[in-house]
């Protein structure tokens, strides 16, 4: 487990499962939210992005924290490891909700409200997002380690139960 990427709803919790791993593992963590969102809330452009992404990709060890379907082949067909965070909508949600207001060191800028944009996105994501994940998984998968987590005490009890590395 030298490469691994975390993806899943917004809101599930993907950053703070990979910063605990992070813990654990040692390996170093990159937010793609970080290489794609600017402090004043604009975005880079897709080429600046997709190099950034391409330097991390490179390297021999990482943690990436993201979905971003449009560069989740490259992710997927370098890493050894995907956790993907499949929690009931109203856990991600209720997991957006409550960062509002929270200063984080995956994004940027502080979130000062729940804006509905983000909110239908979470909303679509199970229907619109998650079957195209589903199906690169089993396209990619197949010599890749993949665990699942239906809830948030599931990867919980994981994180507890993995060695120190």
């Amino acid at each position: 487990m030298k490469k691994i990427i975390v993806i899943g709803s917004p809101g599930a919790g993907k950053s703070t499962f990979a910063r605990k791993l992070q813990a654990v593992t040692r390996l170093p963590l990159y937010y793609l939210d970080l290489l794609w969102h600017r402090k004043d809330q604009t975005n880079v452009s897709a080429t600046a992005f997709d190099g950034a992404l391409e330097k991390i990709l490179a390297t021999d060890e990482w943690i990436i924290d993201g979905n971003y379907l449009r560069t989740m082949e490259r992710r997927l067909a370098a890493c050894d490891t995907v956790f993907l965070l499949d929690y009931p909508l109203d856990v991600c949600l209720a997991g957006a909700q409550a960062r509002i207001g929270q200063k984080r060191v995956d994004l940027p800028w502080v979130e000062t409200e729940f804006d509905e944009e983000f909110r239908q996105w979470i909303l679509s994501f199970p229907t619109e997002q998650l079957p195209t994940i589903y199906q690169l998984l089993a396209k990619y998968g197949e010599n890749k380690k993949i665990i699942i987590f239906k809830t948030r005490a599931a990867a919980e009890r994981y994180l507890r139960e993995l060695p120190e590395q």
